[in-house]
């Protein structure tokens, strides 16, 4: 084959292969959903709660990084701490209310933890350095390290009242490693991997809107507050349960989507300022009498769960909320006319 032919050839391929290159560029292009162009004002920003360890007392900022692992700020991360038993499952207040009442505090790379009736007791989370191995979370084995012998010892003598029986751990990574739970792909195809967070049940992002807690709060004898819900945004100025069908989010500039709503369990039943179960099973008892899903689709993965709130997942590039921040929802795209006839 000749110089001339064998260039022509090279080029030819070459440039079927790039325009290979192309379509399958648009074509996925065309297959991820896009943020909406337009945007609604709903209401703004009324509080931000981070729960560094599952299941314990909140840290309330005002502000945070987003992050495709959740909130951060330095070393302050949402639910990257956990606590687990003698055989690495996972422990939560679902099982032992009081431990809503542990309050952490940062000092830079240093978490302190404070209960009542307790001595403080403080970590270098950055002189860490034990070997990784896997924990269960909701029967997924999820990366793990130790915290050390001083604090476990800690825990146990304050939730079990003996020296040993629980660990504390911490993830080690800087992404998620959870595959979505079975039970749920097939309901909520908008939730993927890159949402699942440390150690949340469900995803890295949730919110509240604080008209739909109180058109729950008239609904019960005795009032409850956002921090019953354990969520990580409180919104003012939306109307009761408009969240339901929200889709896009923007946060300030942090664009979000609503990937599920949020199934209530018996942990909204601990009083968050006593650490005890209510003895009416409420305000779970009244969500059920309104406020679960009767969608024949989505049933069969939520049954008798009423939900308050939703999960939402970071679809844009990381970036800082505040109190206050401005809150949107995406204006869908109007469809497209239908072509001019002329009259017949």
């Amino acid at each position: 084959m000749d110089r001339t032919r064998l260039a022509f050839v090279t080029a030819a391929a070459v440039g079927a292969g790039t325009a290979v290159f192309f379509i399958w560029w648009w074509w996925t292009k065309k297959q991820k959903p896009q943020p909406p162009s337009k945007w609604r004002k709903v209401g703004e920003l009324s509080d931000i709660m981070v729960f560094p360890i599952k299941s314990f007392a909140p840290i309330r900022m005002t502000e945070m990084e987003c992050t495709v692992l959740g909130l951060r700020s330095g070393w302050l991360r949402d639910r990257t701490l956990l606590v687990i038993d003698l055989e690495g499952r996972f422990i939560t207040a679902r099982q032992l209310p009081k431990m809503v009442n542990i309050s952490p505090e940062y000092s830079g790379s240093v978490l302190t933890l404070r209960a009542p009736g307790m001595m403080s007791i403080s970590i270098d989370l950055a002189q860490l350095r034990g070997k990784g191995f896997r924990v269960a979370v909701w029967g997924q084995a999820v990366p793990a390290r130790d915290c050390g012998e001083e604090v476990a010892r800690w825990l146990s003598r304050f939730l079990l009242q003996e020296d040993a029986g629980f660990r504390l751990v911490y993830y080690p990574l800087d992404r998620p490693a959870r595959e979505v739970r079975k039970r749920n792909e097939n309901f909520f195809p908008l939730a993927s991997t890159i949402d699942t967070g440390a150690y949340p049940d469900e995803s890295s992002y949730s919110l509240i809107n604080e008209a739909s807690l109180t058109d729950l709060n008239s609904r019960l004898d005795e009032p409850v507050t956002s921090l019953q819900f354990r969520m990580n945004f409180v919104v003012k100025g939306a109307t009761a349960y408009e969240e339901d069908k929200w889709d896009w989010v923007k946060i300030g500039n942090v664009i979000m989507r609503n990937i599920r709503p949020c199934t209530r369990c018996i942990l909204t039943t601990v009083n968050p300022e006593t650490g005890t179960k209510s003895t009416t099973v409420e305000p779970l008892k009244t969500l059920k009498s309104y406020r679960q899903i009767t969608d024949p689709q989505i049933r069969p993965a939520t049954g008798d769960s009423p939900v308050m709130g939703i999960h939402l997942g970071l679809r844009g590039p990381k970036g800082m909320v505040r109190l206050g921040d401005p809150i949107y929802v995406g204006i869908p795209e109007e469809k497209a006319a239908p072509p001019l006839t002329s009259p017949s």
